[in-house]
C-alpha cells in the first residue's frame, strides 16, 4: 500500500518534471542555436546586401532553425517572436555595424508538453536568446 502511495505521489511525479525539464532544456539549446544561425548568416551576406536584406535573411535562417528541433515553431508565427536590428556600434561604441537577432518564446504560458499541476514555476516563463555579430 505504501509503495502505491510513494509511486503515484512521489516517484511519477519526479520522473514526469524530469523528462519536462529536460524537453524544456533541448528546447531552450534550438532557441539559442537559431539565434546564433540567424546572426551567422546576416555576418556572412554579401557588402552589397542591404540592413533590410541582412534582418530578412536572418529572421529567415532563424525561422529554418527552429522548424528542425524540438517543437515544430516557425518564426512570428503564434507565439515565437523573432527579431534582427541593426546595432550601430556594436553597444560598445565602436565604429562597426553589429545585427542582433533575438528570439523568445512564452514557455510557461505555451509549453510544448503538459504540465502537471504545482510543477509548472519550476519552467521558465520565458526562453529568450540573442545573438549579435558584427557585419561592418
Amino acid at each position: 500500500m505504501e509503495t502505491a502511495l510513494c509511486l503515484c505521489f512521489i516517484v511519477l511525479p519526479l520522473v514526469f518534471a524530469t523528462i519536462a525539464y529536460a524537453y524544456m532544456l533541448s528546447f531552450r539549446q534550438t532557441v539559442s542555436q537559431s539565434a546564433a544561425e540567424g546572426a551567422r548568416i546576416a555576418a556572412v551576406a554579401p557588402s552589397t546586401a542591404s540592413d533590410a536584406d541582412r534582418k530578412a535573411a536572418a529572421i529567415k535562417a532563424a525561422s529554418q532553425s527552429m522548424d528542425t528541433g524540438v517543437g515544430d515553431l516557425k518564426c512570428n508565427e503564434g507565439s515565437l517572436t523573432c527579431t534582427a536590428v541593426m546595432v550601430p556600434g556594436c553597444e560598445d561604441g565602436s565604429t562597426a555595424t553589429c545585427v542582433k537577432v533575438t528570439i523568445s518564446y512564452p514557455y510557461r504560458d505555451k509549453s510544448l508538453l503538459p504540465t502537471i499541476p504545482g510543477l509548472g514555476f519550476t519552467l521558465p516563463k520565458t526562453i529568450s536568446y540573442a545573438a549579435m555579430v558584427q557585419v561592418s
